[in-house]
């Protein structure tokens, strides 16, 4: 049983720009970080196509492209990466207890939690097919393909009408389709879309299939729930605002979360609730979620577990 136990100073659990940034910080802290990818390695960017808003790329790359690039960086400077889930942890007491794959146990010193975010989708087999083709869950990412075309939104909430304001401003006319006959979204927000021309609502209203060439996006079939009128809209572009909802169940317990499930950080930092674990990236983080951002808090993460391990192991007694 002990060969199935492993003690380290660092845990990473999670990849994607956070765990992958607070891994090349941990390594250069000699904090000898060892990270566990998750199920899907290198997190959401994996499953986009072309970001042109990372710094430090003048001519874009391909998401899987950049995570790899993460990942090689990392790997240079010395985290030993490992392809596997968390099942369970136990923060009762230090070392932290955290079981991967079921079977091993690893007692860490900190635990830097990078487990992200997924978006939800509708649940549209054509939805998938064109995701990354067309399809987004990012209309601050994927936003300047679309400038000049006309495109159309899903969402009735905060982050919908403030996705589809900001989509206004580049495509030539945006179909905002809300499923019930209002909003969700503050009267603020609501204003802001009413005022602006270029939206059309569409109340009651539903996707029923995303349209496409076999290559991109072309249209978007929407079905009327009152009259069951169905409508074709000719867009390119397909932004799905649904909400997201943050990897962090198997904290449930242990970390202290909103009503959504995102970690709660101390303001200006990234310690959470319980001595030692520190959580960055789109895990704790429902307002901006970018890659650089979540960047920055991995970062962030890292210099605050390398502080707190330096403190304990300068501890003056009287």
């Amino acid at each position: 049983m002990s060969q199935d136990i492993e003690h380290v100073k660092c845990l990473i659990i999670g990849s994607g720009p956070a765990g992958y940034t607070a891994a090349i910080y941990a390594s250069r802290a000699d904090l000898k970080p060892v990270m566990y990818t998750g199920m899907l390695a290198g997190g959401q960017l994996t499953q986009t196509t072309d970001v042109e808003n990372f710094p430090g790329y003048p001519n874009g790359i391909m998401g899987p492209e950049m995570m790899e690039d993460f990942r090689k960086q990392a790997e240079r400077l010395g985290t030993d990466i490992r392809f596997g889930y968390v099942s369970s942890v136990d923060f009762s007491s230090l070392p932290h207890k955290v079981v991967v794959d079921e079977v091993k146990t690893i007692l860490a010193d900190t635990v830097i939690v990078s487990t992200g975010a997924s978006a939800k989708w509708l649940g549209l087999e054509s939805e998938q097919k064109y995701s990354g083709f067309g399809v987004s869950a990012c209309a601050v990412c994927d936003g300047f393909f679309f400038k000049g075309q006309d495109v159309a939104i899903v969402g009735a909430g905060d982050t919908a009408a403030e996705e589809a304001t900001y989509l206004a401003k580049l495509a030539r006319k945006v179909y905002m389709i809300v499923r019930r006959d209002e909003f969700r979204a503050s009267k603020a927000m609501v204003h802001r879309v009413l005022n602006t021309p270029n939206i059309e609502i569409l109340y009651n209203t539903e996707t029923t299939e995303i349209l496409g060439d076999g290559q991109s996006v072309t249209g978007v079939k929407v079905c009327n729930n009152v009259t069951n009128e169905t409508t074709q809209l000719d867009v390119t572009g397909f932004f799905v605002a649904i909400g997201h909802k943050p990897n962090t169940d198997i904290f449930q317990g242990w970390l202290n979360m909103d009503s959504t499930g995102y970690i709660i950080t101390r303001p200006g930092s990234t310690e959470t609730n319980v001595e030692g674990v520190f959580c960055c990236g789109d895990a704790q983080d429902h307002i901006y979620r970018q890659a650089v951002t979540a960047a920055g808090t991995g970062c962030m993460a890292a210099i605050d577990a390398e502080r707190y391990l330096a403190a304990k192991e300068h501890v003056v007694t009287a």
